[in-house]
């Protein structure tokens, strides 16, 4: 009788294999671990990294409620990027708005298009049938629904705003490859001049970052655009000649604003004498009139008077009045039409040189100083209420006693001739006022009897 197969030797040779393949399938999941630890590892710190350069840390209060503002505008470069730079229909938006309608019409980028002298510029330029383009990252500032009805004016006329910030490098690449800009018209900017004392990075990464950023772009594009900017009469600062002339000393800034905008000149001269940018620099003198900025005193003047509230009326410490070359909305656009239309072209190409280039700064002014209260004595007149009125000294944050603009050499170069007087003007500014704010009777009556 044969013997049974011995199978220990198979059993056990099954089970050594058995044991292997639990060992090797141990090792393999151990060296999947690692590897997934250590790619976490990786991208925690890569996400370390960029947050460290993005949200450097905060000393105080003070400083963490102005890089708040910056945590903001990065968000915004990320979301304006990613979101409102890409898609067909969009790119159909920006080449529909920036196309001209007239044969040789410009193509304009207006930055700070929601603004104030953005809204009204973008306007005219449409309405004489050039293309525009708005750049805009609506800010708080000061009240952004007061911008957005300002958009909500544009898009009726056709005119597309871009919402994105002057630092967001990504997204004016962008720009400037679906539109061949003939010209830009810089008005974004941190605007006010007591502002600065509590927030003065804004005033640097809007007012000079931003500018510089602006200007990388524009000296690299082909063609490269010529370029109108808002400067300020600020610059004049500690300055005691009158009328102000561009001739004149202004390297005695007396506010931060001041600087940045001062800054922002001689930064324009860089650019123009290294790259060949066609560059000119244009002074506003205390712009006023519909769809004014709340911050200006005539137009916070008119709300607090409307609401029983005392204003504050400045005299210097000499005890002087102060006063300001009020300039009327209209007669600046006229100036910045008139600076575009005399504009010549860039020389540069592809960010190199190739010739000299016009370099140009220009007083925006009405040339008639009126007092700040003969300013209160014609809102009183049209508001028909007597203002509550609390004289005291001028603070020392910046601001300057007297601005009185000599324009002629805008009047030789491009015909610049200011004819709104402050009466007529802040007739047209109530008027607005009332309407956008729906306030009725006692208003309507005395811009009636000032007629």
């Amino acid at each position: 009788m044969a013997s049974p197969p011995d199978t220990s030797k198979t059993t056990k040779l099954e089970r050594y294999n058995s044991y292997i393949r639990k060992v090797n399938s141990s090792k393999l999941l151990a060296a999947s671990s690692k590897l997934l630890f250590r790619l976490t590892l990786l991208v925690t710190l890569v996400l370390i990294f960029f947050f460290i350069l993005n949200y450097p840390p905060l000393s105080d209060t003070a400083a963490a409620a102005a890089a708040s503002n910056h945590r903001v505008l990065a968000t915004s470069h990320l979301l304006s990027s990613a979101f409102y730079g890409s898609g067909a229909s969009w790119e159909k938006e920006v080449r529909r708005s920036s196309t001209p309608r007239k044969p040789n019409g410009f193509s304009v980028l207006v930055t700070g298009a929601g603004g104030f002298v953005g809204t009204h510029s973008s306007l005219a330029l449409k309405k004489r049938g050039d293309g525009v383009l708005g750049l805009d990252n609506f800010n708080s500032y000061y009240d952004p629904s007061l911008k957005r009805a300002r958009q909500k004016v544009l898009k009726q006329h056709e005119i597309f705003i871009v919402e994105g910030d002057l630092n967001d490098g990504e997204l004016l690449a962008k720009l400037f490859d679906i539109v061949p800009f003939t010209h830009i018209l810089h008005l974004a900017a941190q605007a006010g001049v007591r502002y600065a004392m509590q927030n003065p990075q804004s005033y640097v990464s809007s007012n000079i970052a931003g500018f510089v950023n602006l200007l990388e772009i524009a000296k690299n594009a082909d063609p490269q655009p010529s370029i109108v900017w808002a400067s300020s009469s600020s610059v004049y600062g500690l300055n005691t000649e009158n009328p102000f002339s561009e001739s004149h000393r202004t390297d005695q800034p007396a506010s931060l604003y001041a600087a940045t905008k001062k800054a922002g000149e001689e930064i324009a001269h860089t650019y123009n004498h290294i790259y060949g940018l066609s560059i000119t620099g244009l002074r506003f003198f205390t712009v006023y009139g519909p769809w004014g900025r709340p911050d200006m005193a005539y137009f916070f003047f008119t709300k607090d008077i409307l609401q029983g509230k005392s204003i504050n009326v400045y005299q210097t410490h000499d005890e002087k009045e102060v006063a300001r070359d009020f300039t009327y909305i209209d007669d600046i656009v006229k100036g910045c039409l008139g600076a575009l239309d005399t504009a010549e072209k860039s020389t540069g190409k592809g960010g190199k040189k190739r010739g000299p280039a016009q370099l140009r700064i220009y007083n925006l002014g009405n040339t008639s100083p009126v007092s700040v209260g003969k300013l209160v004595s014609i809102l009183e007149s049209l508001l028909n209420v007597k203002a509550k009125k609390h004289v005291i000294k001028m603070p020392r944050n910046g601001d300057v006693p007297y601005t009185h603009a000599n324009v002629s050499l805008a009047f030789r170069d491009f015909g610049y001739k200011p004819s709104t007087d402050l009466s007529t003007g802040l007739r047209k500014f109530v008027k607005w006022y009332v309407s956008y704010y729906g306030i009725k009777p006692r208003v309507e009556k005395g811009i009636t009897e000032s007629n």
